[in-house]
């Protein structure tokens, strides 16, 4: 599908358009989010694990109110992007303060870019929100998060795991987990997250076009992010992480950390070798 500028027209009334919402930050929520990514997470942040930011402050949309793909049906707080695909691009979050457990989480969100680029599959669209978390009048964290829409890829055939995988790369690998449609299952549910790659097959790779179930963006973010925090002792002041492929099941997600310092790179691959998320953190 190609895009013109009327598209884009259609779009720009929602430049600037924001939503705030709320959330409490409850013990419960802390023991599943830590039930479902131990031992992923960084032993030192005390009593709020990193990442889980990304499970506050939801859209609670009705069931009858999301489109085919799960997804809240278009023209509300985001905009009506004429293509079918929405996925996670990329995202810079910088830590300002902890947040404090059983306290209330205030999200504010403006949508501040909305760009067109075409690509080697066709055109995509680029929304970018920024989203800010506090406690009380105190922000804690802000991040600037790209999502983006493309048209449907043509179904891809299964692709099967060598029977001896690579050796990681040496002096950068620091751990490895099997995703399942367990894990998944359960993060789409504490991320409150109904969009059909991530638990559907059937949906996954005849719909959409996925060799398999997809591995969230989010998780493998949160992933990274302890990764990072555990290199560096402490959570990382910036955090600029970008999504590379899809990562689909089955896969041998590895986790990979290059470190200089106060300053070092991250990333996701699997057993191929295929780099799915990265990110740059620094803890200054």
């Amino acid at each position: 599908m190609e895009l013109n500028e009327t598209d884009l027209d259609a779009l720009r009334p929602w430049l600037g358009r924001s939503e705030t919402r709320q959330d409490i930050l409850t013990p419960g929520l802390i023991d599943r989010f830590r039930a479902t990514l131990d031992p992923h997470l960084w032993g030192g942040a005390g009593d709020v694990p990193l990442g889980i930011h990304w499970c506050l402050a939801l859209d609670a949309v009705p069931t009858g109110s999301l489109s085919v793909d799960g997804h809240p049906s278009k023209g509300g707080f985001l905009p009506p992007v004429p293509l079918p695909s929405r996925m996670w691009a990329g995202g810079d979050i910088t830590h300002i303060a902890p947040l404090g457990v059983g306290q209330t989480v205030t999200r504010r969100s403006e949508i501040q870019e909305i760009t067109a680029k075409q690509g080697r599959s066709g055109a995509l669209i680029f929304v970018t929100i920024e989203h800010e978390y506090s406690n009380a009048d105190r922000l804690c964290i802000r991040e600037r998060q790209s999502i983006v829409y493309r048209g449907i890829a043509s179904p891809q055939p299964a692709r099967r795991l060598p029977d001896a995988p690579d050796m990681p790369g040496a002096g950068t690998f620091r751990s490895g987990l099997a995703p399942d449609p367990v894990l998944l299952f359960r993060y789409s549910a504490l991320t409150f997250n109904a969009h059909r790659i991530h638990y559907d097959h059937v949906y996954a790779t005849g719909t959409e076009g996925y060799r398999g179930l997809v591995v969230h963006g989010p998780l493998q973010a949160t992933l990274l992010l302890n990764l990072a925090a555990d290199a560096l002792q402490g959570a990382p002041k910036r955090f600029a992480y970008r999504g590379l492929a899809p990562m689909t099941l089955p896969c041998a997600l590895q986790l990979h950390c290059l470190q200089d310092g106060e300053a070092g790179a991250v990333w996701c691959q699997d057993a191929t070798g295929l780099r799915s998320f990265s990110a740059e953190y620094s803890g200054a």
